[in-house]
Parts: structure tokens; C-alpha cells; sequence
């Protein structure tokens, strides 16, 4: 690292080219990071030069570049130029007929989502979706979830985190400590979830507990009613006493994107709010220059913890397993017909 960390802040551009206001600013506030959507990729030259650039302005080309890539309806690499990757919730319905071949299917896919990131030169992956699917919660999780049974969601959350590992990209375990209750969008509203704490510990909280071992995980815009009334982004009562604690996670621990309509007050207060909660990394993604000069202006640089967490991820990021792309599409194409 530099004299000075880089800030605690990843950062998402306007379009499919960095442009040099973008670039000044990104020298001159040196964030951790970045985000890529789909307003940001049109083909995959296009897209790796854009994220060789990225890295370019900060330094730094261990610069984590990150993605939605879920497949399904949060998919931001979309044919012609990529596959068409399917949702958790097809996974889902084939362990209905067979865990394991439902968990070699999910790993198969994050493998092959896996080799296109990798190919672009992104290097962490928000995925997998540790969120149950709980009956008559908003369907912004909906399919995203590998179901309702905490095992399940586990044994799939695991095989594709695997998946992604295997193929040089970093999975990122979310929502912490879990989004599935929800009875609104957290991108529009705030998430009150009632469950008491001993019903969340047996359902909830047991894909997270059970793979604590990732290297990153995303905090959950939702206010847990049992624990604090604050949204767990910004609460550090749920960071400190729940996702460092009793679930053990030890990983680099990112917002939620900053801007959602979930978090209370100006962008500026919610960036100080969710660094001084615990959150190793404030993400914030609509490119938006005047919104990311005030998110800047109230981030602090990363801590010795939060860099250290970062390395360690960092140096689990092997090298890509040998792949052949077309025979693992065709046995996954084999096992989702299945469902």
C-alpha cells in the first residue's frame, strides 16, 4: 500500500468509458475500488480495457474490480457477447430432485461466470445470494435465493462460491445478516424486519454462520428489530455483536450500495455512519460525480484492519483452474434440464 491508504470507498463510472473527468477524480481521491454494471460493458474488449484502465488512474493493479453477476435478473454481462447465466432459484428447484447435482450444477455455472470475469479482468464477484426465501416477503430477493431451507441455501451458496474461486474471482456473501424477511425493496424503502433473534439464529443467520470462511461479504439495508433499530449497514451493534461475532465472520465486510432509498440522511452522513458501524468498505454505484465528490469528502482511508483483510483476500484469489468451456456448458445444460 501507499503512505496513505486508498479510501474506503468503491466506486462505480458513468459509462462504457472511463472519461478524464472520471479519471482526475479517481487519481485524486484514490478509492480502494470499483464497480462494473451493465451500462458499463458492451462488449468484452470494450470491457477490459475499461477495467485495465480503472486500475491505471488508482496505481494499483491489485485494485479489487467488482460485479453483479448473479445470472438471472441481476446480470450485468448479458448475451450476445456473454451467457445467458440462469437464476439461483433453477438451482433451487433441482435440489428438489437431488442436493448434489443441484450443488455440481451451481458450481459448474459460477465457473463459467468465473472464466468471462476473469477475462475481464474483474476480480470479486457479488455472489452468492445467502438470503432464504421466505413466503410472502417482497420478491426483490425472490429467485435470487437458493430457497427457504438453510441448508440447502448453504450446500449451493458453498458450491458456487467454490465455482467462482476455482476460476481466480473473489465471491462476496450477501446480504449479511440476511434480506429474505424483507417486506419492501431496500432500494426503495427501509426493511423492518420483526423476527426475534431466536427464530433468525435457526434460519436466517445459518447460511452466513455456515460460511463465514469467505473472504468478502455485503451488509443488508434492513433494521433487525430484535437486535438495533438502526439498519444493519449502519448499525454497529449488528456489525460487531452479530456478523464479527456470533457468525464469525472475518472478512472484508462492503455496503450495500450507499445510495439505496433504505439509508437515512445525505450520502456524505451514511458514508461516515457505515465506516464508524464497522464496514471495512463503502460502496457506492451510480457514477454520479457530484454524489461521489460528497461520498469522498466524508470517507476516511482504509484501516490497517480493513487492508489486511483486503490482502488476505487477496492472496486467496488463485489462479484460474483449467477450464473447457463448452463441455461444462453442455453438462450444466444436461443437469438444469433436469429441474
Amino acid at each position: 500500500m501507499s503512505a496513505r491508504n486508498p479510501l474506503a470507498v468503491l466506486f462505480g463510472l458513468a459509462g462504457a468509458e472511463l472519461s478524464p473527468a472520471e479519471r482526475d477524480f479517481f487519481i485524486r481521491s484514490q478509492p480502494a475500488g470499483f464497480i462494473v454494471f451493465r451500462r458499463n460493458c458492451e462488449t468484452p474488449a470494450q470491457l477490459k480495457r475499461l477495467v485495465t484502465e480503472l486500475r491505471a488512474a488508482v496505481g494499483r493493479p491489485d485494485a479489487p474490480v467488482l460485479i453483479d453477476q448473479e445470472g438471472g435478473r441481476v446480470t450485468r454481462l448479458k448475451p450476445p457477447h456473454w451467457r445467458a447465466a440462469p437464476a439461483a432459484g433453477r438451482f433451487a428447484s433441482l435440489a428438489r430432485s437431488g442436493l448434489p447435482k443441484a450443488a455440481e450444477a451451481a458450481r459448474l455455472n459460477a465457473r463459467l461466470i468465473a472464466a468471462e470475469l476473469a477475462d475481464a479482468g474483474i476480480t470479486v464477484d457479488c455472489l452468492p445470494v445467502l438470503d432464504l426465501a421466505h413466503t410472502g416477503a417482497h420478491d426483490v430477493i425472490g429467485d435470487r435465493a437458493f430457497g427457504g431451507d438453510p441448508a440447502t441455501v448453504t450446500a449451493l451458496g458453498r458450491a458456487t462460491a467454490d465455482g467462482l474461486l476455482d476460476g481466480g474471482v473473489l465471491p462476496v456473501m450477501k446480504h449479511m445478516p440476511g434480506h429474505g424477511r424483507a417486506l419492501v425493496d431496500s432500494h426503495e424503502s427501509l426493511p423492518v424486519i420483526d423476527a426475534d433473534l431466536a427464530a433468525l439464529r435457526a434460519t436466517d443467520f445459518v447460511p452466513f454462520r455456515a460460511m463465514a470462511d469467505l473472504p468478502w461479504a455485503m451488509t443488508c439495508h434492513a433494521v433487525y428489530r430484535a437486535l438495533d433499530e438502526r439498519p444493519a449497514t449502519l448499525s454497529p451493534v449488528v456489525i460487531e455483536r452479530v456478523i464479527r461475532g456470533e457468525l464469525g465472520f472475518k472478512g472484508v465486510l462492503v455496503t450495500d450500495d450507499i445510495g439505496m432509498g433504505a439509508l437515512p440522511g445525505r450520502l456524505g452522513e451514511r458514508t461516515a455512519a457505515s465506516l464508524a458501524a464497522g464496514c471495512d468498505l463503502v460502496l457506492h454505484c451510480t457514477g454520479d460525480m457530484t454524489e461521489m465528490e460528497e461520498v469522498a469528502a466524508s470517507a476516511d482511508p482504509l484501516t490497517d484492519a480493513a487492508t489486511r483483510r483486503l490482502e488476505e483476500g487477496e492472496r486467496r484469489r488463485k489462479a484460474p483452474q483449467p477450464i473447457d468451456v463448452l463441455a461444462t456448458a453442455a453438462r450444466l445444460d444436461r443437469l438444469l434440464a433436469a429441474a
